[in-house]
């Protein structure tokens, strides 16, 4: 538990107090009491201040920030600053820029410009971690280290290069091994030495959209960039750890940010953290999804949300309010999803550059007569009488979804079937679809154990590392319900076809073998008809993007397709194996079929939603010892009746007792305790 010096749900968020005079910031920690504000995010971008050269450290006014809000007993996330190297370094070292994705090197600017292989950027980041924990690891207001910040991006200078080739090595052994499994025999690409490596970019064999002539030189390189920048985050935490051995460690992560393997990530993190910036329009079960994923990083260990905007983002193309009522239903959302923390960016809105229009507790014009910073207070005021309630309670899931970075990866350069698919936009559809039935799912990663869950879903598993398909048979030969679709189980790890028809290596597990794949154009459709009523699925359901061409191998055609020169082959099967079953869905049905479809299963397992869904209305639960605590969110802009069935209890921010059918506000929230 990250809370222990501070046993409540951590209020606060990103302050940068160097940005002010120290009149603003006693105003600012006036108006913090005021909200009940009690930890602060300070130093992600000192560096400059901190080390104006080589060998000069100055931390006085990082001293005196440190000293002054915790004499308020305001707590602080010290971060290390290394998000953004100082102008000097640059100039003087042009090794510490990266070169972008078009050959070009970067001059200083920006941030998320420090090349992850540089020995400068690498020398004087951990240099800068260990005085800061040297310095500060003792001091009673630090709650939790908070390194670098939003990492990303990739690098493609010769310092990448050559550290690319020492990670193809440890990957490959031997040249003749790299050959072999990138398929270099095509396009006459055999390597012979390890020098004729290249990293692959726009002036090698990649060009704009994730498209490549050679994906598994491009997986590789993604998965080589993502562990540089991993490197760089365990040097920093080990230099850490030299000196803080208690307090834990953390860097805020981005939902379902492409570049980087989160699952990786998460192992080498003391507590995962993130950054939650959905658009007035993202559906509030994409941001249920994203938290769900976080939370799974670390097996379903509480996380931090690290920053939220208080009412609105400046970056996204249309930067709307968030009307009143949302961010506290937003706050909540993380919450119900696992996290331990509510923290927002920013603390007091910047004056200047690209940030200045992104929205603040403390607004531009600086006093607490504003909407945002009474509703700020608000929520401030519930987190204090919520106390340590919550704190470290955990989720009890019987589905699992599963996600997979590299499997993304794979899909976005593959050099088919379809630009339409998009693996997170398959993933979200069928968590989505257990979602309003009000089933709750975990995020997992293809090394997570299955044998906790009743039912294992991997949509488009293109990827099959190796002994997954083994695990897969293992659960369902013990009870399980395994659940995939169209496009999976077609490569390896190193995104070769597995010969012998698709889907590879979950072809006996699912009992059916796949010989052709279509793509229809957007104007394009087909249909799922069912042979008779099963469950709930019945008659036919519109379908689109892909159509795979099965044949089954004892699996039970439950559906197939109504149209074209492939009507009357299966589009839905199911095939009963050892004690449980695996359904295979081959083409990308609509939404109708998906919630009858996890209507169907879900009876057939006999997992019953938290409470009868009610549209708009999100519920999730979380368990702490005797105690279960159901969340009930009302996203509608309309008072929403909820029927809580069996369920009675006390909702904690009422203090009222609840049972039977219940009324919730619009945008508002229920923790109901029993």
């Amino acid at each position: 538990m990250i809370n222990d010096k501070l046993p409540k749900l951590w209020y606060g968020g990103d302050y940068n107090p160097e940005q002010w005079d120290a009149a603003t910031m006693e105003e600012d920690i006036r108006m913090f009491k005021l909200a009940n504000i009690d930890i602060a995010t300070v130093n992600v971008f000192s560096w400059a201040a901190i080390q104006p050269s080589e060998d000069t450290y100055d931390f006085s006014r990082l001293d005196s920030i440190i000293e002054r809000l915790t004499q308020d007993n305001i707590y602080i996330c010290l971060a290390t600053s290394t998000a953004h190297h100082p102008a000097w370094m640059a100039h003087r070292y042009p090794d510490v820029t990266r070169v972008d994705y078009e050959g070009r090197k970067r001059k200083f600017g920006g941030r998320h410009n420090s090349c992850p292989n540089s020995p400068t950027y690498r020398k004087y980041s951990v240099e800068l971690a260990s005085r800061l924990a040297e310095r500060y690891s003792s001091h009673e207001g630090l709650v939790v280290w908070h390194i670098s910040n939003e990492y990303g991006g990739y690098c493609y200078c010769d310092n990448c290069a050559e550290a690319f080739r020492g990670w193809l090595k440890e990957r490959y052994q031997t040249i003749e091994a790299l050959n072999k499994a990138w398929y270099t025999s095509f396009w006459g690409h055999t390597f012979y030495d390890w020098a004729e490596i290249v990293p692959p970019n726009a002036i090698s064999e990649e060009w704009a959209g994730n498209r490549t002539n050679f994906q598994t030189i491009s997986l590789d390189y993604r998965r080589f960039q993502s562990d540089s920048l991993l490197v760089c985050f365990k040097l920093e935490y080990d230099a850490i750890r030299q000196h803080s051995k208690d307090v834990q460690i953390t860097t805020n992560l981005m939902g379902t940010y492409p570049e980087l393997d989160y699952f990786k990530w998460g192992k080498a993190m003391d507590v995962v953290s993130w950054d939650n910036y959905p658009s007035l329009d993202t559906p509030f079960s994409f941001t249920a999804m994203s938290h769900a994923l976080m939370r799974g990083l670390k097996g379903g260990q509480p996380f931090m949300l690290m920053e939220q905007t208080p009412s609105q983002q400046n970056w996204q193309p249309y930067n709307s309010l968030k009307r009143p009522g949302v961010m506290r239903l937003w706050s909540y959302q993380g919450v119900a999803h696992g996290a331990d923390t509510v923290m927002f960016f920013q603390l007091r809105r910047s004056i200047g550059a690209c940030e200045k229009y992104h929205g603040a507790v403390i607004e531009h014009v600086g006093h607490e007569h504003t909407r945002v910073f009474r509703e700020v207070t608000e929520l401030g005021n519930e987190l204090v009488k919520l106390g340590d309630e919550l704190l470290d309670s955990r989720h009890q899931s019987k589905v699992g979804i599963v996600y997979d970075w590299e499997n993304r990866w794979a899909l976005d350069l593959t050099s088919g079937p379809t630009i339409d698919l998009k693996y997170v936009d398959q993933v979200h559809r069928y968590y989505d679809a257990f979602f309003k039935h009000n089933i709750q799912a975990d995020m997992i990663s293809v090394e997570e154990q299955f044998d906790k869950y009743e039912i294992v879903v991997a949509p488009v598993m293109y990827m099959v590392k190796p002994g997954f398909a083994e695990k897969v048979e293992a659960f369902v030969a013990g009870g399980g319900t395994f659940i995939t679709t169209f496009f999976s189980g077609i490569v390896n790890e190193n995104d070769i076809v597995t010969i012998g028809g698709y889907p590879g290596e979950l072809r006996k597990v699912l009992g059916i073998w796949a010989e052709e794949i279509d793509a229809l154009l957007p104007s394009q459709s087909n249909e799922i008809v069912m042979n008779e009523q099963y469950g709930k699925l019945n008659g036919t359901y519109s379908c689109n993007i892909l159509c795979d061409l099965i044949h089954s191998e004892g699996a039970e055609v439950l559906a197939t397709y109504g149209t074209d020169f492939y009507k009357g082959m299966p589009t839905l099967t199911r095939n009963a194996f050892g004690k449980g079953d695996a359904w295979y869905v081959a083409t990308n049905g609509d939404d109708a079929f998906l919630s009858d479809l996890v209507e169907t299963i879900i009876d057939q397992r006999g997992i019953k939603p938290l409470v009868e869904p009610v549209a708009g209305v999100e519920v999730t639960e979380r368990v702490k010892g005797e105690h279960r605590y159901l969340f009930v969110l009302n996203h509608n802009a309309e008072e929403a009746k909820v029927n809580l069935g069996d369920i009675a209890g006390v909702d904690l921010l009422t203090d009222r007792e609840v049972s039977g059918e219940v009324q919730v506000p619009q945008k508002g929230v229920m923790i109901i305790k029993r």
